[in-house]
């Protein structure tokens, strides 16, 4: 099996708001779909190296220091090394698209400049892309200062301030910087045409404002705020400017453990992100953002009623998602096979949806704007769904591919959608049988606390009749089922912390769930443990879980799906609930250090 050549978090990430590319400490981008991020990938190295296609640029630097860091509230990435004999950097971007198109100069472009920034270094380059998941290899034609790699269903230019030299499938250059000097190069579609010294700095200050720019807008003044802003960059770049949707990650086929099967693709929107999206999006000030993500999904919902049913995902252009499917050319990562595209997991029933719909509905409601009459039919006719169907068994928020189960959490996500339209209704004067929704609310209520609880030690467990716990219980006291410091909540809380925490790993439960091999810690549920003891005002605790859940992130400040026993990134990458569980944590710890801080039970 081996190691990897290059890890899943010793990557930056760059993009320009269609697609994302990965791009390793030592300078390679090994993993880029073109042109947009659910796209074929043009390289994908990190899935199997010298196969998937990469783009390397390297200084002749021996015992190098290398190190990557963000042009500061940017998505415009540094990899600098440092050697006794000099030193160099890469700066990598894609355009934003606020910088606009102009003829010759679309955003779907990646723009790498190499500057020696101390001594004189020579540096080597080489493009190698495959197109089509690593599947075709491109002829390469030399064009004036550049190349052009043309495959069956895509062409790409390669433009370069120094020499190209054509070869099979690739392009290479050999070349010296002097201090202070510079060079670049520029990978676009078969409109790009070549840039000169002049072009590529106005693009690269253009981005770099454009970045900053957005991110001026937040209102987030709290603690954390570093961290806090980097993973709202992070979730704006896996924001689709066209559609308004969010991928779940960059990556597909990351490995959740090194070698075994659990290897899916994320680069798809889950209906189940919603209310994290908007309360996270909401929270720090990107309005826009939300309010564009919460359309996207009522499109999905309008659609829903027109006789399809709802999906637990989509497509970023909002179609079908694809359906899974293995790449059995590709190596994976580590060894980690089959390499899946596509997932089937958006055919499964999972009820949890319909209550982070509605949470998503009600927040947009209470801070953003008022739902209006066609909207509230909508609304009507999810929660008629949700009557009709939340005694059902179904595949949970895991998305486990065993039997379906009675799961507590897609109750209790059940019981929120009820909760929420039922609020809702009040507070507008909304039309709606409230006495017959507030009847069902109630028997859900009911059955959570008559049927998934522990038949000895009394806390809450992960399905009916059962005695198994589940990291995603620490949604009850989030979503407001349940009182902070009820109790039976406190004993499951401590269930949760001696059953599925190791340290500052927290895991989604024990249990087979039909897969074979074992998994790594989910660090979203980091966030949520550590958010659910703050609440119960262990404040303490809840900054130290913080804090150790902080420190897993990559130096870039970057979360990964999953970690392993040593807190090391597996499973895609970065990997947006994370980075919204996170924000959701830090900002309800930052007001509850507040001296002023008073709990409030409203949602």
């Amino acid at each position: 099996m081996g190691e990897p050549v290059r890890t899943i978090g010793d990557h930056g990430i760059i993009g320009n708001l269609e697609t994302a590319a990965l791009v390793a400490g030592d300078g390679t981008i090994d993993y880029l779909c073109w042109p947009a991020l659910d796209s074929p990938t043009i390289f994908a190295d990190l899935l199997d190296a010298g196969k998937g296609g990469a783009f390397a640029i390297a200084p002749e630097l021996g015992e190098a220091r290398t190190l990557q860091l963000y042009i500061p509230d940017t998505n415009v990435l540094v990899t600098r090394w440092m050697g006794e004999e000099g030193s160099a950097e890469i700066v990598d971007l894609m355009p934003h698209p606020d910088t606009g198109e102009q003829p010759g100069r679309s955003t779907r472009r990646l723009i790498r400049r190499v500057t020696a920034t101390r001594g004189r270094i020579a540096l080597t380059a080489r493009c190698a892309p495959r197109f089509d998941y690593g599947r075709d290899t491109p002829g390469v034609v030399a064009l004036e200062d550049g190349v052009r790699f043309a495959g069956r269903d895509l062409v790409l230019r390669l433009f370069a301030s120094v020499r190209l030299e054509p070869e099979p499938g690739a392009a290479s250059a050999r070349f010296t910087l002097a201090e202070g000097e510079s060079c670049w190069f520029v990978l676009g579609d078969d409109t790009c045409v070549c840039p000169d010294d002049a072009a590529i700095t106005d693009e690269i200050d253009a981005t770099t404002q454009a970045w900053r720019a957005w991110l001026a807008r937040t209102t987030y003044k709290g603690r954390w705020r570093e961290q806090v802003l980097r993973s709202a960059l992070a979730l704006k770049l896996l924001t689709s400017a066209r559609h308004g949707s969010i991928a779940a990650a960059a990556t597909f086929s990351l490995p959740e453990a090194t070698g075994a099967e659990r290897n899916w693709d994320y680069r798809a929107t889950w209906i189940r992100d919603a209310s994290f999206t908007v309360y996270a999006f909401m929270r720090l000030g990107f309005v826009e953002e939300a309010q564009r993500f919460n359309h996207w999904v009522g499109q999905r919902v309008m659609a829903a009623d027109r006789g399809n049913p709802l999906r637990i995902m989509y497509a970023l252009d909002g179609s079908e998602a694809a359906d899974e499917r293995a790449l059995e050319h590709l190596a994976g990562y580590a060894g980690s096979r089959p390499v899946r595209i596509g997932n089937a997991a958006h055919a499964q029933s999972q009820l949890d949806i319909f209550g982070e719909l509605l949470d998503s509905v009600y927040l947009s409601n209470k801070y953003g704007t008022a739902i209006s009459h066609h909207g509230w039919q909508h609304v009507r006719g999810l929660v008629d769904h949700v009557i009709g169907h939340w005694q059902e068994p179904d595949a949970g928020i895991w998305e486990m591919r065993s039997q379906p189960r009675h799961f507590l959490h897609s109750r209790v996500m059940c019981w929120v959608a009820l909760d929420r339209a039922i609020r809702l209704a009040k507070k507008r004067s909304l039309p709606a049988p409230l006495v017959a929704w507030a009847e069902t609310r109630d028997a859900i209520v009911d059955d959570i606390w008559t049927n998934f609880r522990h038949p000895r030690l009394g806390y809450f467990v992960q399905e009916r009749g059962g005695t198994e716990l589940d990291a995603a219980l620490l949604m009850m006291p989030l979503v407001r089922f349940v009182s902070s410091t009820d109790p039976v909540w406190l004993k499951t809380l401590d269930a949760i912390g001696g059953q599925l925490r190791d340290d500052g790993l927290v895991y989604r439960y024990r249990n087979s769930d039909g897969l074979e091999g074992g998994e790594g810690a989910f660090t979203t549920c980091t966030f949520w443990y550590a958010e659910c003891l703050a609440r119960a005002g262990r404040v303490d605790e809840a900054r130290m879980m913080l804090a150790q859940g902080m420190a897993y992130a990559n130096p870039l400040g970057l979360f990964s799906e999953e970690l392993d026993a040593r807190g090391l990134p597996l499973g895609n990458f970065p990997q947006a609930l994370t980075h919204l569980a996170f924000v959701s944590a830090a900002y309800f710890l930052d007001r509850r250090l507040d001296p002023a801080y008073r709990p409030n039970w409203q949602p």
